[in-house]
């Protein structure tokens, strides 16, 4: 039986659609190529893994407090690495609070996770640590989501065909509008039968574009960029570029970019 670290990957994460995305980001405000990435939040860190493949001059850093996905990732993407890949891979059980020694080019927390800081203050340390990791010519990339698509309570599923078919569930519990507190899960439903209930559960604020901004130049970045989902004939093309009015879609993905 698939792990559900395995079922996520599969079904949520596309590391080569989100390292090209920070890339064509990176260019377009320095027109250089960064080599230094820290994936905060970073899980199974399967993102990072596919970037000391990408290059012999790429360097990581992941940073999470949960002994169990890093173990995963150790265990399944790690290990198979060569031996000069894991060498530019350094793993970090802390937590993203604390600034890390390493200067960066790249400061990634990506699937919305930095959602987790309900607190004002607290958000606002996070920002400020992490200005302090990143080179003068680094960026700070989140991966937001909002809309009413993600405050109304429902449940969508969609069908995984991979090596196994399974079926994904996301399941909008509920949202206080006072708060902006959010619980949200992810089940699984495997072709044999087995399901997994609440093998991820979200207890998240849902900040807004312009409360993440106002911290950014609060915590010291000297201005903030939001890359909007462009469109074509009304359909989401894929493609992230600079914006300062977006559409008001029923739900979004947007990318919020500190600048120093």
């Amino acid at each position: 039986m698939m792990d559900k670290y395995q079922l996520y990957e599969r079904s949520v994460q596309s590391p080569s659609a989100h390292l090209s995305c920070f890339l064509s980001i990176y260019q377009d405000i320095y027109h250089s190529e960064p080599r230094r990435l820290r994936e905060d939040f970073c899980g199974t860190f399967i993102l990072s893994c596919a970037w000391v493949k990408r290059s012999p001059r790429n360097y990581a850093w992941v940073v999470d407090l949960d002994p169990e996905p890093l173990e995963y990732g150790k265990k399944n993407h790690w290990q198979h690495l060569s031996q000069p890949e894991q060498k530019r891979l350094s793993i970090l059980k802390r937590d993203v609070l604390l600034t890390t020694q390493a200067k960066v080019d790249l400061v990634v927390a990506c699937n919305f996770s930095f959602f987790i800081f309900k607190e004002r203050k607290i958000l606002l340390q996070y920002f400020s640590s992490c200005l302090k990791s990143l080179r003068n010519q680094g960026v700070l990339i989140l991966e937001m989501a909002g809309g009413p698509g993600m405050i109304t309570s429902t449940r969508e599923q969609k069908t995984v065909k991979d090596q196994e078919k399974f079926v994904y569930i996301w399941d909008q519990k509920s949202f206080d509008p006072i708060t902006h507190d959010a619980k949200y899960s992810i089940h699984f439903k495997l072709a044999n039968g087995t399901q997994l209930k609440n093998a991820f559960n979200y207890h998240w604020r849902l900040w807004t574009i312009p409360e993440v901004r106002d911290l950014l130049e609060e915590a010291g970045f000297k201005r903030s960029i939001v890359y909007w989902e462009s469109t074509l004939n009304g359909e989401g093309t894929g493609e992230y570029v600079s914006m300062e009015q977006g559409d008001n879609a029923y739900s979004w993905i947007a990318y919020i970019v500190g600048v120093p």
